[in-house]
């Protein structure tokens, strides 16, 4: 208690006081995947090491570039936690029957945006000339369930498009050299250099009209989940208490620190946070959890975007909120 008490962290001895006495842990360290260029609050808690002081074992954090890359380290034994892992891969793992379960939302956002070369004066009034055009997309990610929705919803027949399968700092240098007429892109650093040199498809408002929206998952191997219960409850309430302080609002040096972490200036950690929403636990029970929870009819309908073989039933199997206290 004196190691977690010396950080002087309000987060550290609330999680500290949720889990004293706890059980024994299997695991004896744990690998967490995470983004870059993708701020959360709780990446202070991952750089004071509140993780590590509150589960009692070594949290090792490693960055990914792709959502689908974090459920290919999760089957190959690397990684035992993906935080803030996007809704699409991991149902496409679900489709491809690996044994993966969603145990918590890691946050809300609006859906990705895809940027269209700016002098080719396209946008949503006349995106059917993207026809025959060429696309930077991270397949399988929630920048290609953007990309599909968007392309459905504006009446753009996909299956005339050059699709190029690029991570989003990829896209982003390809829309800039010129390579490709569109890329659709998340993280803080490449959207930002989307957007110097190509415009939104669809706007803000169009979204939100189109009901098109993104939410991220917690997710982990059913192999961990069953061998450490404990220590993936502790995860999740270090994650919970982080997303409270953050709600109660960051000072200067909080932002600095996440912004460092996220490798992002701190005017684009705050633009990127006000636009995200970080559910306490008991909200996510409420609104993705319930009888009537988001999860599952999410999963499914988005499901139904990269497959005609969804299987929604399926999908809500390998949804276990029980972790949340």
């Amino acid at each position: 208690m004196k190691n977690i008490l010396k950080k002087g962290s309000a987060i550290a001895v609330s999680v500290f006081a949720l889990t004293a006495g706890s059980t024994s842990y299997a695991a004896e360290s744990v690998n967490v995947a995470f983004f870059l260029e993708w701020a959360s609050p709780n990446q202070i808690s991952k750089v004071d090491k509140v993780y590590d002081e509150a589960m009692g074992v070594d949290v090792n954090w490693v960055d990914f570039s792709t959502g689908v890359q974090m459920t290919e380290a999760m089957l190959a034994g690397d990684i035992d936690i993906s935080y803030s892992q996007g809704l699409s891969p991991f149902v496409t793992a679900i489709q491809q029957g690996h044994p993966l379960k969603m145990v918590a939302i890691a946050m809300e956002y609006e859906a990705n945006d895809c940027f269209v070369k700016n002098g080719l004066g396209i946008d949503s009034s006349n995106a059917s000339e993207l026809e025959g055009r060429t696309v930077a997309v991270p397949l399988n990610t929630m920048a290609d369930f953007a990309f599909k929705s968007y392309m459905n919803s504006l009446d753009v027949d996909m299956k005339t498009m050059e699709i190029i399968d690029q991570a989003p700092a990829d896209g982003a240098v390809s829309l800039a050299d010129g390579n490709v007429d569109m890329a659709c892109i998340f993280g803080g650093n490449s959207a930002k250099k989307a957007a110097e040199v190509g415009n939104p498809i669809m706007t803000t408002e169009q979204k939100v009209e189109a009901g098109i929206g993104s939410f991220d998952v917690v997710s982990v191997t059913e192999k961990f989940a069953t061998e450490n219960p404990d220590l993936l409850r502790t995860f999740l309430d270090v994650t919970d208490e982080a997303n409270k302080a953050y709600a109660a609002g960051l000072t200067d040096a909080q932002l600095a620190k996440v912004a460092k972490d996220a490798g992002m200036s701190v005017e684009d950690t705050r633009n990127q946070l006000n636009g995200m929403i970080f559910l306490s636990e008991e909200d996510q029970k409420t609104k993705f959890f319930g009888p009537d929870g988001v999860a599952a009819s999410a999963a499914a309908a988005l499901s139904e975007v990269f497959s005609e073989a969804s299987d929604g039933a399926l999908i809500a199997k390998t949804i276990d909120a029980s972790f949340l206290d």
